[in-house]
């Protein structure tokens, strides 16, 4: 690295005429300076500068050094200069990972961004799996629910209401539980990966249930289950957000309604917490901004 140190200041002596004017410019002493030149050519074996008291000039070898160092302090702001623009300007892949189901939220969250942004492109992975960030080189995850401990830096996006829902045809054939403990004799979905015993809880006016439930589907796909329960399989809990346009549609009804549950939150995860470039910070917050809208 010191040798490093040692061509920038023998390129901004060669560029700026004398060990004066380029000590002025580094903020070096000219005696300090000039050591920095002798100690690099000590190391190097070949004088790099004629001097004189009046003038400065580079030998053959010291010209032919003088352009490769000229051409590692290029890259270098180059590469600084690229940085820079990743921080500030959001621009290049965004590599966004996302539960099948928050497809339709993703793209209303993101499309203005887009828009705005023609320097920015997004690879999307809709997965209901949990994918890992750091092996499939993902700048950006969204999850739903519980988190796990893990090493990530998760950032709450926002609560999303859940409510009990059943199709308007399991209800006709069916009917509906009428009190939470009547649920465990209903099918519940559960969305996980394992057909596993689930607890719902439930609350109203201060007073609180836990019930059991098993139902005969359950899987980690939102979407399928989602259908499933179209098809008159079974009660699922939906969030708010994507109940509601089917509950005003009439297709489904709402379990349960005088009872609450609680909500989930909507996470943003990524593999760092400090010095996001512009285009995950930026969708953060275009994600976030839709969700609390």
């Amino acid at each position: 690295m010191d040798r490093l140190k040692r061509m920038a200041v023998f390129a901004r002596v060669v560029e700026a005429g004398s060990m004066s004017a380029a000590a002025r410019e580094l903020a070096m002493t000219t005696s300090a300076v000039s050591q920095q030149i002798r100690q690099l050519e000590a190391e190097i074996g070949l004088a790099l500068l004629h001097r004189s008291t009046r003038r400065l000039s580079t030998t053959e070898a010291g010209q032919a050094y003088y352009e490769d160092c000229a051409t590692m302090l290029l890259a270098a702001h180059t590469a600084e200069q690229r940085l820079s623009d990743l921080r500030d300007e959001p621009r290049g892949e965004l590599r966004l990972a996302f539960p099948v189901g928050f497809s339709g939220h993703l793209a209303a969250a993101l499309a203005p961004l887009l828009r705005e942004q023609p320097r920015l492109a997004l690879r999307l992975f809709a997965e209901d799996r949990r994918i890992d960030l750091i092996a499939e080189r993902i700048d950006l995850a969204i999850r739903i629910g519980t988190l796990t401990d893990s090493n990530l830096v998760a950032r709450r996006l926002a609560e999303w209401p859940h409510v009990l829902v059943a199709s308007s045809g399991f209800a006709h054939a069916h009917g509906l539980p009428q009190a939470p403990e009547e649920l465990a004799r209903y099918p519940v979905m559960n969305l996980n990966v394992m057909n596993q015993t689930e607890f719902i809880d439930l609350s109203r006016a201060g007073e609180t249930r836990r019930v059991r439930v098993q139902g005969a589907v359950a899987g980690n796909s939102f979407v399928a289950l989602r259908e499933m329960m179209l098809q008159d399989v079974g009660i699922m809990r939906m969030p708010g957000p994507d109940a509601m346009p089917l509950l005003a549609s009439g297709h489904v009804v709402q379990v349960l309604p005088e009872w609450t549950m609680p909500p989930m939150g909507v996470y943003a995860l990524t593999v760092q917490r400090e010095a996001q470039p512009a285009k995950v910070r930026l969708a953060i917050a275009a994600i976030r901004d839709y969700l609390q809208r």
